[in-house]
Protein backbone atom coordinates (compact mmCIF):
# COMPACT_ATOMS: atom_id res chain seq x y z
CA UNK A 1 0.00 0.00 0.00
CA UNK A 2 1.74 3.31 -1.00
CA UNK A 3 0.61 6.74 -0.50
CA UNK A 4 1.12 8.50 -4.13
CA UNK A 5 2.51 11.95 -4.28
CA UNK A 6 1.19 14.00 -6.92
CA UNK A 7 3.57 14.74 -10.14
CA UNK A 8 3.02 18.89 -10.41
CA UNK A 9 3.16 20.24 -14.06
CA UNK A 10 4.69 23.22 -15.53
CA UNK A 11 3.26 26.09 -14.62
CA UNK A 12 -0.26 26.49 -15.92
CA UNK A 13 -2.03 30.25 -16.27
CA UNK A 14 -3.62 30.73 -12.90
CA UNK A 15 -6.93 30.90 -12.85
CA UNK A 16 -8.21 34.78 -11.25
CA UNK A 17 -7.15 34.78 -7.57
CA UNK A 18 -10.36 36.57 -6.54
CA UNK A 19 -12.74 34.23 -8.26
CA UNK A 20 -14.81 31.40 -6.63
CA UNK A 21 -14.74 27.94 -7.99
CA UNK A 22 -17.19 27.08 -10.36
CA UNK A 23 -19.77 24.10 -10.28
CA UNK A 24 -17.23 22.58 -12.93
CA UNK A 25 -14.22 22.58 -10.86
CA UNK A 26 -15.33 20.85 -8.48
CA UNK A 27 -16.50 18.27 -10.90
CA UNK A 28 -13.11 17.88 -12.09
CA UNK A 29 -11.90 17.45 -8.71
CA UNK A 30 -14.01 14.56 -7.90
CA UNK A 31 -12.66 13.09 -11.59
CA UNK A 32 -9.18 13.36 -10.38
CA UNK A 33 -9.63 12.19 -6.46
CA UNK A 34 -11.45 9.05 -7.78
CA UNK A 35 -8.96 8.34 -10.07
CA UNK A 36 -6.26 8.67 -7.41
CA UNK A 37 -8.47 5.98 -5.29
CA UNK A 38 -8.36 3.78 -7.97
CA UNK A 39 -4.90 3.89 -8.04
CA UNK A 40 -4.59 3.41 -4.20
CA UNK A 41 -6.90 0.80 -3.95
CA UNK A 42 -5.79 -0.91 -7.20
CA UNK A 43 -1.47 -1.24 -5.89
CA UNK A 44 -2.82 -2.93 -2.50
CA UNK A 45 -5.10 -5.21 -2.99
CA UNK A 46 -3.28 -7.93 -5.05
CA UNK A 47 -1.70 -8.23 -1.60
CA UNK A 48 -4.61 -9.68 -0.27
CA UNK A 49 -5.54 -11.60 -3.42
CA UNK A 50 -2.74 -13.13 -4.42
CA UNK A 51 -3.15 -16.41 -2.46
CA UNK A 52 -6.77 -16.99 -4.44
CA UNK A 53 -5.09 -16.27 -7.70
CA UNK A 54 -2.40 -18.46 -7.11
CA UNK A 55 -4.77 -21.07 -5.99
CA UNK A 56 -7.41 -20.50 -9.07
CA UNK A 57 -5.05 -19.64 -11.79
CA UNK A 58 -1.88 -21.85 -10.62
CA UNK A 59 1.85 -20.84 -12.59
CA UNK A 60 3.90 -21.52 -10.03
CA UNK A 61 4.76 -19.24 -6.74
CA UNK A 62 6.06 -16.47 -8.68
CA UNK A 63 2.58 -15.95 -10.15
CA UNK A 64 2.01 -13.71 -6.88
CA UNK A 65 4.97 -11.75 -7.29
CA UNK A 66 4.30 -11.04 -11.20
CA UNK A 67 0.81 -9.97 -10.59
CA UNK A 68 2.07 -7.43 -7.79
CA UNK A 69 5.15 -6.49 -9.71
CA UNK A 70 4.26 -6.33 -12.79
CA UNK A 71 1.77 -3.24 -12.21
CA UNK A 72 4.61 -1.00 -9.76
CA UNK A 73 7.09 -1.89 -12.45
CA UNK A 74 5.15 -0.44 -15.25
CA UNK A 75 3.62 2.06 -13.47
CA UNK A 76 6.61 3.51 -12.13
CA UNK A 77 8.70 3.37 -15.77
CA UNK A 78 5.33 5.64 -17.08
CA UNK A 79 5.58 7.78 -14.23
CA UNK A 80 9.03 8.71 -15.34
CA UNK A 81 7.93 10.59 -18.72
CA UNK A 82 4.13 11.04 -18.72
CA UNK A 83 4.43 14.21 -17.17
CA UNK A 84 6.46 15.03 -20.20
CA UNK A 85 4.06 13.53 -22.72
CA UNK A 86 1.27 15.33 -21.02
CA UNK A 87 3.05 18.43 -22.30
CA UNK A 88 3.39 17.02 -25.70
CA UNK A 89 0.18 15.76 -25.69
CA UNK A 90 -2.61 17.42 -23.81
CA UNK A 91 -2.96 16.39 -20.05
CA UNK A 92 -7.23 16.34 -21.15
CA UNK A 93 -6.51 13.71 -23.41
CA UNK A 94 -3.84 12.07 -21.51
CA UNK A 95 -6.21 11.25 -18.70
CA UNK A 96 -8.83 10.17 -20.51
CA UNK A 97 -6.96 7.88 -22.15
CA UNK A 98 -5.20 6.81 -19.09
CA UNK A 99 -8.77 6.28 -17.11
CA UNK A 100 -10.11 4.41 -19.99
CA UNK A 101 -7.47 2.09 -20.46
CA UNK A 102 -7.19 1.37 -16.95
CA UNK A 103 -10.80 0.72 -16.91
CA UNK A 104 -10.41 -1.60 -19.65
CA UNK A 105 -7.01 -3.29 -18.11
CA UNK A 106 -9.46 -3.75 -14.62
CA UNK A 107 -11.64 -5.56 -16.99
CA UNK A 108 -9.09 -8.14 -18.78
CA UNK A 109 -7.91 -8.36 -15.15
CA UNK A 110 -11.18 -9.68 -14.02
CA UNK A 111 -11.81 -11.59 -17.10
CA UNK A 112 -7.98 -13.25 -17.12
CA UNK A 113 -7.97 -17.06 -18.22
CA UNK A 114 -4.69 -17.73 -16.93
CA UNK A 115 -1.65 -16.36 -15.16
CA UNK A 116 0.19 -14.94 -18.14
CA UNK A 117 -2.40 -13.02 -19.12
CA UNK A 118 -3.66 -11.42 -15.66
CA UNK A 119 -0.07 -10.32 -15.38
CA UNK A 120 -0.35 -8.79 -18.58
CA UNK A 121 -2.99 -6.83 -18.17
CA UNK A 122 -1.85 -5.59 -14.72
CA UNK A 123 1.27 -4.24 -16.38
CA UNK A 124 -1.32 -2.83 -18.41
CA UNK A 125 -3.16 -1.77 -16.10
CA UNK A 126 -0.08 -0.24 -14.20
CA UNK A 127 0.98 1.64 -17.33
CA UNK A 128 -2.31 3.21 -18.14
CA UNK A 129 -2.35 4.57 -14.70
CA UNK A 130 0.98 6.24 -14.95
CA UNK A 131 -0.28 8.42 -17.64
CA UNK A 132 -3.46 8.78 -15.89
CA UNK A 133 -2.39 9.98 -12.41
CA UNK A 134 0.19 12.93 -12.90
CA UNK A 135 -2.27 15.04 -14.86
CA UNK A 136 -4.88 14.80 -12.31
CA UNK A 137 -3.18 17.55 -10.37
CA UNK A 138 -2.12 19.46 -13.35
CA UNK A 139 -6.17 20.20 -14.55
CA UNK A 140 -6.93 20.67 -10.96
CA UNK A 141 -4.55 23.84 -10.38
CA UNK A 142 -6.48 25.26 -13.72
CA UNK A 143 -9.81 25.34 -12.66
CA UNK A 144 -9.29 26.22 -9.40
CA UNK A 145 -8.00 30.01 -8.60
CA UNK A 146 -5.19 29.54 -6.36
CA UNK A 147 -6.18 31.07 -3.31
CA UNK A 148 -9.32 28.06 -3.27
CA UNK A 149 -7.04 25.41 -4.28
CA UNK A 150 -5.32 24.43 -0.90
CA UNK A 151 -9.34 24.46 0.92
CA UNK A 152 -10.41 22.27 -2.30
CA UNK A 153 -7.43 19.69 -1.45
CA UNK A 154 -7.98 19.57 2.21
CA UNK A 155 -10.64 17.13 2.28
CA UNK A 156 -8.25 14.63 -0.19
CA UNK A 157 -5.52 13.68 2.39
CA UNK A 158 -8.23 12.33 4.85
CA UNK A 159 -9.93 10.57 1.96
CA UNK A 160 -6.55 8.67 1.11
CA UNK A 161 -6.13 7.71 4.87
CA UNK A 162 -9.97 6.44 4.87
CA UNK A 163 -9.17 4.50 1.81
CA UNK A 164 -5.96 3.06 3.25
CA UNK A 165 -7.58 1.93 6.48
CA UNK A 166 -10.98 0.14 4.37
CA UNK A 167 -8.66 -0.89 1.08
CA UNK A 168 -7.57 -4.09 3.10
CA UNK A 169 -10.78 -4.84 4.64
CA UNK A 170 -13.15 -4.19 1.45
CA UNK A 171 -11.11 -7.10 -0.40
CA UNK A 172 -11.27 -9.16 2.35
CA UNK A 173 -15.12 -8.65 2.37
CA UNK A 174 -15.23 -9.10 -1.54
CA UNK A 175 -13.31 -12.07 -1.39
CA UNK A 176 -15.13 -13.59 1.30
CA UNK A 177 -18.51 -12.55 -0.60
CA UNK A 178 -17.58 -14.49 -3.76
CA UNK A 179 -19.81 -12.63 -5.74
CA UNK A 180 -21.35 -14.07 -8.50
CA UNK A 181 -18.66 -17.23 -7.88
CA UNK A 182 -16.35 -14.42 -9.29
CA UNK A 183 -13.43 -14.53 -5.76
CA UNK A 184 -10.82 -12.90 -6.74
CA UNK A 185 -12.05 -11.37 -9.87
CA UNK A 186 -14.70 -8.95 -8.47
CA UNK A 187 -11.41 -6.89 -6.61
CA UNK A 188 -10.48 -6.14 -10.41
CA UNK A 189 -14.55 -5.81 -11.45
CA UNK A 190 -15.46 -3.32 -9.33
CA UNK A 191 -13.16 -0.78 -10.74
CA UNK A 192 -15.24 -0.93 -14.34
CA UNK A 193 -18.24 0.94 -13.03
CA UNK A 194 -16.23 3.80 -11.53
CA UNK A 195 -14.02 3.75 -14.21
CA UNK A 196 -16.57 4.50 -16.65
CA UNK A 197 -18.47 6.55 -14.94
CA UNK A 198 -15.24 9.08 -14.50
CA UNK A 199 -13.86 8.84 -18.24
CA UNK A 200 -17.99 9.84 -19.24
CA UNK A 201 -17.62 12.59 -16.68
CA UNK A 202 -14.02 13.93 -17.51
CA UNK A 203 -15.20 13.47 -20.96
CA UNK A 204 -17.55 16.44 -20.22
CA UNK A 205 -15.96 18.70 -17.46
CA UNK A 206 -12.04 18.09 -18.05
CA UNK A 207 -10.80 21.76 -19.11
CA UNK A 208 -9.18 21.59 -22.86
CA UNK A 209 -6.18 22.81 -21.91
CA UNK A 210 -3.72 21.97 -18.76
CA UNK A 211 -0.73 23.71 -18.93
CA UNK A 212 1.24 22.43 -21.71
CA UNK A 213 4.46 23.35 -22.65
CA UNK A 214 5.33 23.19 -26.46
CA UNK A 215 8.89 23.19 -25.74
CA UNK A 216 8.95 19.93 -24.04
CA UNK A 217 10.84 16.95 -26.15
CA UNK A 218 11.31 13.45 -25.32
CA UNK A 219 14.95 11.88 -24.40
CA UNK A 220 14.11 8.68 -26.22
CA UNK A 221 17.91 7.44 -25.21
CA UNK A 222 17.07 7.80 -21.78
CA UNK A 223 13.78 6.47 -21.92
CA UNK A 224 14.77 3.24 -23.68
CA UNK A 225 17.88 2.84 -21.15
CA UNK A 226 15.47 3.28 -17.79
CA UNK A 227 13.18 1.15 -19.32
CA UNK A 228 15.51 -1.91 -20.45
CA UNK A 229 17.59 -1.47 -16.79
CA UNK A 230 14.80 -1.85 -14.93
CA UNK A 231 13.90 -5.26 -16.61
CA UNK A 232 16.78 -6.52 -16.55
CA UNK A 233 16.87 -6.41 -12.38
CA UNK A 234 12.57 -7.52 -12.11
CA UNK A 235 12.83 -10.40 -14.03
CA UNK A 236 15.95 -12.14 -13.33
CA UNK A 237 14.85 -11.15 -9.39
CA UNK A 238 11.62 -12.69 -9.82
CA UNK A 239 12.09 -15.92 -11.98
CA UNK A 240 15.57 -16.66 -10.63
CA UNK A 241 14.69 -18.93 -7.18
CA UNK A 242 11.85 -20.71 -9.53
CA UNK A 243 14.63 -21.89 -12.20
CA UNK A 244 17.54 -22.64 -9.63
CA UNK A 245 19.41 -19.41 -10.55
CA UNK A 246 21.06 -20.22 -13.75
CA UNK A 247 23.88 -18.03 -15.10
CA UNK A 248 21.81 -15.64 -17.51
CA UNK A 249 19.59 -14.68 -14.63
CA UNK A 250 23.41 -12.94 -12.77
CA UNK A 251 24.31 -12.12 -16.45
CA UNK A 252 21.26 -10.14 -16.58
CA UNK A 253 21.31 -8.11 -12.90
CA UNK A 254 24.89 -6.95 -14.27
CA UNK A 255 23.89 -5.93 -17.95
CA UNK A 256 20.81 -3.77 -15.68
CA UNK A 257 23.76 -1.85 -13.24
CA UNK A 258 25.92 -1.17 -16.07
CA UNK A 259 22.36 0.40 -18.29
CA UNK A 260 21.32 2.12 -15.36
CA UNK A 261 25.05 3.72 -15.18
CA UNK A 262 24.60 4.98 -19.27
CA UNK A 263 21.36 6.42 -18.25
CA UNK A 264 23.45 8.51 -15.46
CA UNK A 265 25.59 9.48 -18.50
CA UNK A 266 23.19 10.23 -21.02
CA UNK A 267 21.19 12.44 -18.57
CA UNK A 268 24.44 14.62 -18.72
CA UNK A 269 24.48 14.79 -21.94
CA UNK A 270 20.95 14.88 -23.19
CA UNK A 271 19.62 18.31 -24.70
CA UNK A 272 16.12 17.24 -22.84
CA UNK A 273 17.09 14.87 -19.92
CA UNK A 274 14.66 12.90 -17.99
CA UNK A 275 15.72 13.95 -14.66
CA UNK A 276 16.82 17.34 -14.12
CA UNK A 277 20.84 17.72 -13.79
CA UNK A 278 19.90 20.15 -10.96
CA UNK A 279 17.86 18.10 -9.02
CA UNK A 280 20.55 15.11 -8.61
CA UNK A 281 23.30 17.75 -7.37
CA UNK A 282 20.31 18.33 -4.43
CA UNK A 283 21.64 16.64 -1.26
CA UNK A 284 18.09 16.50 -0.15
CA UNK A 285 17.05 15.24 -3.15
CA UNK A 286 19.90 12.64 -3.68
CA UNK A 287 19.30 11.55 0.08
CA UNK A 288 15.70 11.79 -0.01
CA UNK A 289 15.23 9.22 -2.48
CA UNK A 290 18.22 6.87 -1.44
CA UNK A 291 15.53 6.61 2.14
CA UNK A 292 12.67 6.25 -0.12
CA UNK A 293 13.99 3.71 -2.23
CA UNK A 294 14.73 1.60 1.27
CA UNK A 295 11.84 2.28 2.88
CA UNK A 296 9.49 1.35 0.12
CA UNK A 297 11.51 -1.69 -0.66
CA UNK A 298 10.97 -2.80 2.60
CA UNK A 299 7.22 -1.84 3.07
CA UNK A 300 6.53 -3.53 -0.03
CA UNK A 301 8.26 -6.69 1.23
CA UNK A 302 5.90 -6.60 4.68
CA UNK A 303 3.10 -6.22 3.11
CA UNK A 304 2.92 -9.14 0.90
CA UNK A 305 4.49 -11.74 3.31
CA UNK A 306 1.90 -11.11 6.12
CA UNK A 307 -0.70 -11.67 3.81
CA UNK A 308 1.62 -14.92 2.41
CA UNK A 309 1.93 -16.27 5.89
CA UNK A 310 -1.81 -15.37 7.11
CA UNK A 311 -3.41 -17.11 3.91
CA UNK A 312 -1.06 -19.66 2.62
CA UNK A 313 0.62 -20.89 5.74
CA UNK A 314 -1.81 -20.53 8.34
CA UNK A 315 -4.45 -20.94 5.88
CA UNK A 316 -6.77 -17.93 7.00
CA UNK A 317 -9.56 -16.82 5.20
CA UNK A 318 -8.90 -13.41 3.06
CA UNK A 319 -11.63 -11.33 5.17
CA UNK A 320 -9.97 -12.79 8.33
CA UNK A 321 -6.53 -11.50 6.59
CA UNK A 322 -8.27 -8.52 5.76
CA UNK A 323 -9.08 -7.91 9.24
CA UNK A 324 -6.16 -8.77 10.94
CA UNK A 325 -4.62 -5.79 8.79
CA UNK A 326 -6.83 -3.15 10.00
CA UNK A 327 -4.87 -2.09 13.08
CA UNK A 328 -1.67 -1.84 10.54
CA UNK A 329 -3.72 0.62 8.17
CA UNK A 330 -5.29 2.03 10.84
CA UNK A 331 -2.11 3.24 12.38
CA UNK A 332 -0.54 4.21 8.84
CA UNK A 333 -3.44 6.67 8.12
CA UNK A 334 -3.62 8.34 11.71
CA UNK A 335 0.20 8.86 11.31
CA UNK A 336 -0.21 10.35 8.00
CA UNK A 337 -2.92 13.06 9.11
CA UNK A 338 -1.09 13.54 12.30
CA UNK A 339 2.42 14.40 10.37
CA UNK A 340 0.40 15.91 7.87
CA UNK A 341 -1.22 18.66 10.12
CA UNK A 342 1.04 19.24 13.24
CA UNK A 343 4.16 16.87 13.40
CA UNK A 344 5.98 17.50 10.09
CA UNK A 345 6.32 21.13 10.12
CA UNK A 346 7.00 21.20 14.27
CA UNK A 347 9.85 18.48 14.23
CA UNK A 348 11.19 18.63 10.61
CA UNK A 349 13.60 15.51 10.06
CA UNK A 350 12.77 14.64 13.68
CA UNK A 351 9.59 13.24 12.60
CA UNK A 352 11.72 10.82 10.20
CA UNK A 353 13.82 10.00 12.83
CA UNK A 354 10.42 9.13 15.02
CA UNK A 355 8.72 7.19 12.61
CA UNK A 356 11.57 5.17 10.97
CA UNK A 357 12.59 3.92 14.44
CA UNK A 358 8.92 3.06 15.52
CA UNK A 359 8.53 0.92 12.08
CA UNK A 360 12.02 -1.09 13.02
CA UNK A 361 10.25 -1.87 16.52
CA UNK A 362 7.34 -2.51 15.15
CA UNK A 363 8.71 -4.89 12.48
CA UNK A 364 10.71 -6.48 15.21
CA UNK A 365 7.65 -7.05 17.83
CA UNK A 366 5.84 -8.72 15.15
CA UNK A 367 8.84 -11.08 14.60
CA UNK A 368 9.02 -11.79 18.08
CA UNK A 369 5.49 -12.54 18.08
CA UNK A 370 5.81 -14.97 15.05
CA UNK A 371 8.48 -16.56 16.90
CA UNK A 372 6.97 -16.77 20.33
CA UNK A 373 3.52 -17.64 19.46
CA UNK A 374 4.76 -19.73 16.27
CA UNK A 375 1.14 -21.88 15.12
CA UNK A 376 -0.91 -21.03 17.96
CA UNK A 377 -0.70 -17.02 17.13
CA UNK A 378 -3.82 -15.17 16.56
CA UNK A 379 -5.21 -11.67 16.06
CA UNK A 380 -4.70 -10.10 18.93
CA UNK A 381 -1.73 -11.32 19.26
CA UNK A 382 -0.37 -9.66 15.85
CA UNK A 383 -2.46 -6.31 16.78
CA UNK A 384 0.36 -4.17 18.91
CA UNK A 385 2.85 -4.94 16.37
CA UNK A 386 1.35 -4.19 13.36
CA UNK A 387 -0.47 -1.02 14.96
CA UNK A 388 3.04 0.34 15.88
CA UNK A 389 4.49 -0.78 12.69
CA UNK A 390 1.55 1.11 10.97
CA UNK A 391 1.88 4.54 12.91
CA UNK A 392 5.69 4.39 12.88
CA UNK A 393 5.60 4.17 8.23
CA UNK A 394 2.40 6.35 8.69
CA UNK A 395 4.89 9.42 10.37
CA UNK A 396 7.62 9.30 7.41
CA UNK A 397 5.27 9.50 3.93
CA UNK A 398 4.13 13.32 4.59
CA UNK A 399 7.42 14.63 5.43
CA UNK A 400 10.25 12.76 3.00
CA UNK A 401 8.08 13.98 0.41
CA UNK A 402 8.61 17.19 1.30
CA UNK A 403 11.75 17.46 1.77
CA UNK A 404 12.61 15.92 -1.52
CA UNK A 405 11.14 18.12 -3.81
CA UNK A 406 11.02 21.21 -1.06
CA UNK A 407 13.77 23.34 -2.27
CA UNK A 408 13.08 22.47 -6.16
CA UNK A 409 12.26 24.91 -8.57
CA UNK A 410 9.21 25.26 -10.49
CA UNK A 411 10.54 23.92 -13.57
CA UNK A 412 12.20 21.26 -11.58
CA UNK A 413 9.24 20.20 -9.23
CA UNK A 414 7.74 17.87 -11.94
CA UNK A 415 10.61 15.98 -12.99
CA UNK A 416 11.64 15.86 -8.80
CA UNK A 417 7.64 14.35 -7.82
CA UNK A 418 7.77 12.48 -10.95
CA UNK A 419 10.97 10.43 -9.90
CA UNK A 420 10.07 10.15 -6.39
CA UNK A 421 6.85 8.30 -7.55
CA UNK A 422 8.70 6.16 -9.80
CA UNK A 423 11.37 5.19 -7.26
CA UNK A 424 8.40 4.42 -4.52
CA UNK A 425 6.76 2.38 -7.23
CA UNK A 426 10.26 0.38 -8.43
CA UNK A 427 11.62 -0.03 -5.01
CA UNK A 428 8.28 -1.54 -4.29
CA UNK A 429 8.25 -4.11 -6.93
CA UNK A 430 12.36 -4.73 -5.98
CA UNK A 431 11.29 -5.63 -2.32
CA UNK A 432 8.45 -8.08 -4.00
CA UNK A 433 11.01 -9.34 -6.09
CA UNK A 434 13.91 -10.11 -4.03
CA UNK A 435 12.46 -10.39 -0.20
CA UNK A 436 9.20 -12.83 -1.35
CA UNK A 437 12.48 -14.90 -3.36
CA UNK A 438 13.44 -15.37 -0.18
CA UNK A 439 10.26 -15.84 1.76
CA UNK A 440 9.82 -18.88 -0.90
CA UNK A 441 12.76 -20.22 -0.65
CA UNK A 442 12.65 -20.57 2.99
CA UNK A 443 8.41 -21.40 2.79
CA UNK A 444 8.86 -24.41 1.37
CA UNK A 445 6.05 -26.31 0.73
CA UNK A 446 4.50 -23.85 2.68
CA UNK A 447 3.51 -25.76 6.04
CA UNK A 448 2.60 -23.47 8.67
CA UNK A 449 5.82 -24.00 10.35
CA UNK A 450 8.20 -23.02 7.41
CA UNK A 451 6.38 -20.15 6.44
CA UNK A 452 6.14 -18.76 9.88
CA UNK A 453 10.56 -19.19 9.58
CA UNK A 454 10.37 -17.39 6.37
CA UNK A 455 8.39 -14.61 7.78
CA UNK A 456 10.42 -14.29 10.73
CA UNK A 457 13.76 -13.64 8.41
CA UNK A 458 11.65 -11.04 5.73
CA UNK A 459 10.58 -8.98 9.36
CA UNK A 460 14.00 -9.03 10.40
CA UNK A 461 15.14 -7.69 7.08
CA UNK A 462 12.87 -5.38 6.95
CA UNK A 463 13.59 -4.20 10.17
CA UNK A 464 17.39 -4.05 9.67
CA UNK A 465 16.49 -1.96 6.01
CA UNK A 466 14.61 0.54 7.85
CA UNK A 467 17.51 1.06 10.43
CA UNK A 468 20.04 1.56 7.92
CA UNK A 469 17.78 4.33 6.67
CA UNK A 470 18.11 6.13 9.81
CA UNK A 471 21.57 7.39 9.63
CA UNK A 472 20.80 8.70 5.93
CA UNK A 473 18.01 11.44 7.75
CA UNK A 474 21.16 12.72 9.95
CA UNK A 475 22.60 14.04 6.44
CA UNK A 476 18.85 15.99 5.38
CA UNK A 477 18.54 19.76 6.78
CA UNK A 478 16.59 20.33 9.55
CA UNK A 479 13.83 21.37 8.09
CA UNK A 480 12.23 21.07 4.42
CA UNK A 481 13.16 24.35 2.27
CA UNK A 482 9.64 24.97 2.10
CA UNK A 483 8.64 24.39 5.50
CA UNK A 484 8.50 28.14 6.44
CA UNK A 485 7.58 29.50 2.55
Amino acid sequence: MFVSTPQLSSPAPPAPSDARPSRTAWLVLVVVVLADLMDLIDSSIANLAGPSIHADLGGGQVTVQWVLSAYTATFALGLVTSGRLGDLLGRRRLFLLGMTGFTLASLACGLAPDAVFLIVARALQGLFGSVMIPQGLALVKVVFPPRHLRKALTPVGPLMGLTMVGGPLLAGWLLHLDLFGSQWRSLFLINVPFGLAAALLGHRVMPRHGGEDPDARLDLTGIGLLTAASALLVVPLIQGRELGWPAWTYVMMAAGALLFALFAVSQRRSRHPVVAPTLLRRRSFVVGLLIVAGFYASLSAFVLVVNLLLQQGMHWTPLRTGLTLLPWALGTAVAVLLAGAVLAERLGRATLHLGLALAVVGLLALWWSVAHWDTGITVWNLTPALLLTGFGSGLVFVPLTDFIIGDATPEEVGTGAGLLNAVQQFAGALGVAALGTLFYTHAGRLTPHSTLTAAERVFAITAALNLLTLPLVNLLPRHPQNAHA
